[in-house]
């Protein structure tokens, strides 16, 4: 009997990239749940784009008292990524990583990392010069952020990933502390001369984070 090497069987699972289109955040949650929770050493890879209708999010430790903090009609849920407090709303291209980061030997700094990586690269192909934080998760321009990162691990599996906001209204970021920080500025691709939409810009960033992965596809 042949026996394949690792190599080998990471070629035969390709990850699969799904567009989704706005989907509301409870729904996709639940879905990317059921996903990490039924999968198996067999299962390929998924990274999922779309958008989500307005919604607040706090991450599992987030402090309330980064906000939201007036009511609106904006809900606020609390969720079990990394982080503190973000805005999702229609015009924020989402990228959903479903990745089994012990099949790929990758730790999650590396990871978090490589997802940063991407969206500088995706906006240095915009002539658009963006760096990371190290001692604040995500990708800014300028000081001002454009891309937020969290994520969760469940058994080496994870789950959530990055928003990059790209044509949307930055007004209720107002509301809150960006990624827990007071008076963080934040920006959008729009604004800084990226005339490129989302589904443009899904497939780029997509592109550059699967060949940043490189051998490690699984």
């Amino acid at each position: 009997m042949i026996v394949a090497a690792p190599e080998q069987v990471r070629v035969l699972f390709p990850p699969r990239v799904r567009k989704l289109g706005r989907v509301d955040y409870a729904e996709a949650l639940e879905a990317m749940r059921r996903f990490t929770a039924r999968r198996d050493e067999a299962t390929p890879d998924e990274l999922w784009l779309l958008q989500h209708p307005p919604v607040y999010t706090l991450g599992q430790a987030a402090n309330p008292s980064h906000g939201p903090r007036m009511a609106g009609p904006i809900p606020v849920l609390r969720v079990e990524r990394g982080g503190e407090v973000t805005y999702h709303g229609p015009g924020q291209l989402v990228v959903y990583t479903l990745f089994d980061l012990s099949r790929r030997g990758l730790k999650v700094r590396e990871f978090v990392r490589l997802l940063e990586q991407s969206v500088i690269e995706l906006l240095a192909a915009h002539a658009v010069t963006a760096h990371r934080n190290d001692g604040a998760p995500g990708v800014y321009v300028e000081g001002a952020k454009v891309a937020a990162l969290g994520v969760r691990i469940s058994k080496g599996r994870t789950f959530h990933g990055l928003a990059l906001n790209v044509d949307m209204d930055l007004a209720p970021f107002a509301q809150i502390d960006p990624c827990g920080h007071p008076g963080l500025a934040v920006t959008q691709t729009r604004d800084l001369g990226i005339t490129a939409g989302i589904d443009e810009l899904g497939t780029g960033l997509a592109r550059r984070l699967l060949g940043l992965m490189g051998s490690r596809h699984a």
